[in-house]
């Protein structure tokens, strides 16, 4: 029987050489060194296909991993184009304009280094480093960035239209991505370029307060009222009016601030407009508007003209007072709360008649966005201060302070009361929120 591995018949003679056949004890058999050949070329094809394939594996692998690590560099590198976009913008001087709900904030001016009261300015330089408008050593250090607030509002008071002045880079989108990183009851309701020596303190020629406040406040102390049910009539807010455009023009208001003498010529302040408006109701409950424009206001100065006429209205002090406040007699004047109170609006005419023209900058007048300011007030501020009242009765809690209050202390008993409390009158100051300092 012949061997399976031995070559076909006939092939013999061809062979160069012979080898045994191992597998066949009966005879030997001749390979020819071509099929050997041959055989050690097919395992080594074989192995190297193996090997192929292996070396396949890893490369599908190691495009996997790359493609993921391919994935990695571009977003970084997405980041770092952000990143260089941002360092590469311009940085020019520019106002924000700012609509914000005051409560739960110790004012308008941020205190550096101080974690321990929160401000409206810590939430917005926070934002302006996220969102890549300022560097962060800028937001450490704010003059870095020549910041400046128009008007330094008081612990609780929200504004409409605060206007910051500062130095950014125009990044695209630069008010969406601002607002992106901030509180919906904090907005940047619009921008403008101005000149590069510009500040928003500086430059401001009046401000126009608000001050929101339920009608009850004005009902005489002899009357028994309901809150809720309480309206007031015409003769009474005629009143009113006639007292508060007493406050019309230039007087000394050192007894409506603190820590400010009758002969210190920085007492002295003009007011341009102040009247109450028609009342209106909300949630069963009538309020009212007083607004007050004016050059400048110092701490505490609006809540105490309005607190002296709400305390003449009622009954607790005569209307004689008004005179005598504005003398160098100490009088004490009551402080109305500072819930209601509101930053309408900054003036900038004269600003506005030298550069709003001239074919680079923009007159800072907010025309356009009167729409966003009134629905901003209508979502954040009127609410607020709504609720407020009702649920924490500070108007109601304070009116129950002025029968005790003495609106005839004499000049020494003043001198009393104030060293008694200068200590707590310094630490009041120091926190740097007044309804609007110079």
């Amino acid at each position: 029987m012949r061997c399976p591995l031995l070559p076909p018949r006939g092939m013999e003679r061809s062979l160069s050489a012979r080898v045994s056949c191992h597998s066949c004890s009966s005879h030997l058999r001749l390979f020819p060194l071509q099929v050997l050949a041959m055989a050690e070329d097919l395992i080594a094809a074989i192995a190297s296909h193996t090997k192929r394939l292996n070396s396949s594996s890893e490369v599908v692998q190691r495009l996997e991993e790359n493609g993921h690590q391919n994935k990695r560099l571009k977003s970084d590198a997405d980041e770092e184009d952000a990143e260089d976009q941002n360092k590469k913008s311009p940085k020019r001087k520019i106002v924000l304009l700012m609509a914000y709900s005051g409560k739960g904030y110790h004012g308008m001016q941020r205190n550096v280094g101080s974690s321990q009261f929160k401000t409206i300015e810590d939430d917005l330089v926070s934002a302006l480093v996220q969102s890549g408008c300022i560097p962060e050593n800028h937001g450490e250090d704010m003059k870095k960035m020549s910041f400046q607030r128009c008007a330094r509002t008081d612990k609780g008071v929200s504004a409409a239209g605060q206007i910051v002045s500062l130095k950014v880079r125009l990044i695209d989108d630069i008010l969406e991505k601002i607002n992106n990183h901030l509180p919906s009851h904090i907005r940047i309701l619009g921008l403008k370029r101005v000149t590069g020596g510009f500040n928003s303190k500086n430059k401001c020629d009046a401000r126009t307060y608000s001050y929101m406040l339920p009608t009850f406040a004005f009902a005489h102390k002899d009357h028994e009222v309901q809150e809720e049910l309480y309206r007031l009539d015409r003769e009474t807010l005629e009143r009113v009016n006639k007292l508060l455009a007493c406050y019309k023009g230039t007087h000394n208001f050192h007894n409506f601030t603190s820590q400010k003498g009758p002969r210190d010529p920085s007492a002295k302040r003009y007011i341009m407009e102040m009247y109450c408006g028609e009342p209106f109701v909300r949630e069963n409950m009538e309020f009212a508007v007083i607004e007050v424009k004016g050059q400048s206001f110092m701490m505490h100065q609006i809540r105490k003209m309005i607190g002296l006429v709400i305390a003449i209205v009622k009954g607790y002090a005569a209307e004689s007072i008004m005179e005598r406040s504005w003398g160098e007699e100490k009088v004490d004047v009551p402080k109305a709360p500072g819930l209601g109170l509101v930053l309408e609006k900054v003036h900038f005419e004269k600003y506005n008649r030298r550069f709003g023209n001239d074919g680079l900058h923009e007159p800072l007048e907010w025309t356009e966005e009167e729409e966003k300011i009134a629905v901003f007030k209508e979502q954040y501020i009127y609410p607020t201060i709504i609720n407020t009242e009702r649920e924490e009765k500070s108007m109601a809690n304070w009116l129950n302070t002025l029968p005790i209050h003495d609106f005839s202390s004499t000049a020494v008993e003043m001198q009393t009361n104030n060293k008694n409390s200068k200590k707590s009158s310094d630490v009041e100051a120091s926190d740097g929120c007044g309804d609007d300092s110079d």
